[in-house]
């Protein structure tokens, strides 16, 4: 049955007719960084799918849908023929990505980046990988120059302001925020101060904790926060409300793909949080 699998991989891939080309011209794009990247490349019309992380530009939502970027199925991408699959670092499972490779499509693995040098090297990443060097190095300068920007408004937030990302508040204990993510990344570079100490990653954390680690504002991302029912819910759980951000009402809701993506936007994304960040209070 396994060789019978491979088999029809690679005649599906090889019916493409286009593996190894130099410039790929049917490309499967999987993370909203990557996907955006290419766009502002130029290179969108090469497209022809992505997945469901690939949000915006809006053109790049209009595409075949290949599903979550940490659960693709090799037979669905191959059957598109497509020439070359470039994702971000966390592209999965794991087997998924070595089946897909073991038929001959081209599979490339950009680096992971949350730092403003992290997404310049996934544009020029990018770019070496489409054969756009040029336009990669001209990408990732404006990124450096558009980030002097975010970071003057990131100096006016008020020094110390305890910043805790919460990631759902489903089964149980709030998913929170810890050290080396992607949201500790974006708090740190929009003027804030990650009030999750003591661990890395995203885990539960008690309600004793939080409410001693004090936040100054609770960040959410702004699908997550609709969908437990807006700030009047998150606030009715005790260890919310008697923190002072609960107390202050002090909240910040943002796109996720904006904040926690590392593409182009980044300045983007820093602008906004950090100007949440200089405001008293937050309303639904």
């Amino acid at each position: 049955m396994r060789s019978f699998a491979a088999s029809l991989l690679t005649v599906l891939l090889l019916a493409s007719g286009a593996a190894g080309a130099a410039e790929p011209q049917r490309i499967i794009s999987a993370g909203g960084d990557i996907t955006e990247i290419i766009y502002q490349l130029g290179a969108g019309d090469r497209v022809i799918a992505v997945d469901s992380t690939s949000t915006f530009p809006a053109e790049a939502a209009g595409k075949e849908q290949i599903g979550y970027i940490r659960r693709l199925a090799a037979e669905g991408i191959l059957s598109l023929q497509p020439d070359l699959l470039i994702a971000a670092h966390d592209a999965g499972p794991p087997p998924a990505v070595e089946q897909l490779k073991s038929a001959g499509l081209r599979v490339e693995l950009a680096p992971k980046g949350d730092s403003l040098a992290g997404v310049q090297q996934k544009i020029r990443f990018v770019g070496d990988v489409l054969a756009m060097p040029e336009a990669a190095g001209t990408l990732a300068e404006q990124l450096e120059t558009d980030m002097q920007g975010a970071s003057e408004v990131a100096r006016a937030v008020p020094e110390n302001t305890r910043v805790i990302f919460v990631l759902n508040t489903r089964d149980g204990a709030p998913l929170v925020a810890g050290a080396g993510t992607a949201a500790d990344a974006i708090i740190g570079l929009s003027g804030g101060v990650n009030a999750v100490t003591g661990f890395e990653g995203y885990k539960p954390m008690s309600q004793e904790a939080i409410i001693s680690a004090a936040p100054d504002v609770l960040l959410m991302m702004s699908q997550t926060l609709d969908r437990i029912g807006g700030i009047d819910a998150l606030l009715a759980r005790p260890e919310f409300s008697l923190t002072p951000a609960g107390k202050n009402r002090r909240f910040v809701a943002m796109d996720g793909i904006l904040m926690l993506t590392f593409g182009p936007r980044l300045p983007e994304a820093v602008r906004e949080l950090a100007t949440a960040l200089t405001k008293t209070e937050q309303s639904d």
